[in-house]
């Protein structure tokens, strides 16, 4: 019934804008973030996630960036991803918003994807602003523990924002604009808790939109949604896809 009233929503309130965050990527078998079993409760941030702590040591971050190269190197789309694609060809979803960084948004098809957190798509030169790709990144780990910069030799970062960094140029500025205009905000797989992404459901609501949630925790945000769903994201899209005739 939940699915089914989702699907209606997703009908009836055109434009509609989704916003993921890393739960919808779990059933990719890529871990979380801010779970008890999540990344956070293995590596500290503040020694692995900063960009102070790359400037200070930049093959320890690499250490666990290196982890993350080598799992997304094999992780695939899943249900919740490939249904999104679904829902954005059949003209219901305008846009993706993710905080994810893993690039199976656009793996799985959907075209209009703005990462307000970076991606993982490519690395680059603090020194002197050579780039490279994810696939060259992965082919350096293998005969060293940190990609050194082609051009220069320093170590390269990956294109992900990290904290103490500013978000893109323009995504951020992107996804407020699509949040305000949408009608429906569905947010999927995000706990609402990392800012300013989480102002951007307000943003909906004080522009005279609504918002739904699908999200196995509870967020901040459940008591002022439309709909709120506590379950797994993919056979939850899977069912308003089927709902949908899609």
């Amino acid at each position: 019934m939940s699915a089914e009233r989702l699907a209606e929503l997703i009908r009836e309130s055109q434009p509609c804008v989704v916003l993921t965050g890393a739960g919808v990527s779990t059933e990719s078998g890529v871990p979380d973030f801010r779970s008890p079993s999540g990344i956070w409760a293995r590596y500290d941030p503040r020694e692995y996630a900063t960009v102070d702590a790359f400037r200070r040591d930049p093959v320890k971050v690499w250490d666990f960036y290196a982890r993350r190269f080598e799992m997304l190197k094999h992780a695939q789309p899943n249900a919740a991803h490939r249904a999104l694609a679904d829902l954005e060809r059949a003209g219901y979803v305008e846009a993706v918003v993710t905080q994810n960084i893993d690039r199976l948004h656009e793996l799985a098809g959907s075209r209009e994807v703005i990462e307000v957190h970076g991606s993982i798509r490519t690395a680059s030169c603090l020194a002197c602003g050579e780039r490279a790709s994810f696939d060259d990144v992965v082919a350096m780990l293998e005969h060293a523990p940190a990609p050194a910069c082609p051009r220069c030799g320093s170590i390269l970062k990956p294109d992900v924002v990290m904290f103490g960094e500013y978000l893109p140029p323009g995504a951020m500025e992107r996804a407020s604009e699509l949040a305000r205009r949408a009608r429906l905000l569905l947010v999927v797989g995000s706990s609402l808790n990392v800012y300013p992404v989480a102002d951007l459901p307000q943003e909906t609501l004080s522009a005279g939109g609504t918002f739904a949630i699908v999200n196995r925790e509870p967020t901040p945000l459940d008591d002022l949604s439309a709909l709120t769903i506590a379950a797994p994201a993919g056979e939850t899209l899977a069912a308003v896809c089927r709902h949908l005739e899609l």
